[in-house]
């Protein structure tokens, strides 16, 4: 009786190990977009319906295109400058003020 007391004792674990093998892993986290892919998604919805050849010049088209550059504070003034033209004093101050930061003038 000892002996297959023992016996089972020692196969218990082993029998149990399984069932704790079974226990499911966490599902790992969804990854975020990149730029790429929201930029696919974009493109894909501004295709609409079309179809075949058009559609793989249109979405060709559309991922190329790179995002417009910002203008630098030197190009704002020269564009400011030549909007101003013939403003004088105060009127011209407030007009570069809010040309320079893009805000409509007063």
């Amino acid at each position: 009786m000892k002996k297959a007391f023992a016996a089972l004792l020692l196969v218990s674990p082993l029998l149990a190990s399984p069932v704790f093998a079974q226990t499911a892993a966490p599902a790992p986290a969804p990854k975020a977009a990149n730029a790429q892919q929201s930029k696919m998604g974009v493109c894909n919805t501004q295709a609409g319906s079309k179809k075949g050849d058009d559609r793989k010049a249109f979405m060709k088209e559309c991922l190329s295109n790179k995002p417009a550059a910002k203008q630098t504070q030197q190009e704002k003034m020269k564009t400011c400058n030549a909007q101003a033209a013939g403003k004088k004093g105060d009127d011209r101050k407030a007009f570069m003020k809010s040309c320079l930061s893009n805000k409509p003038a007063p």
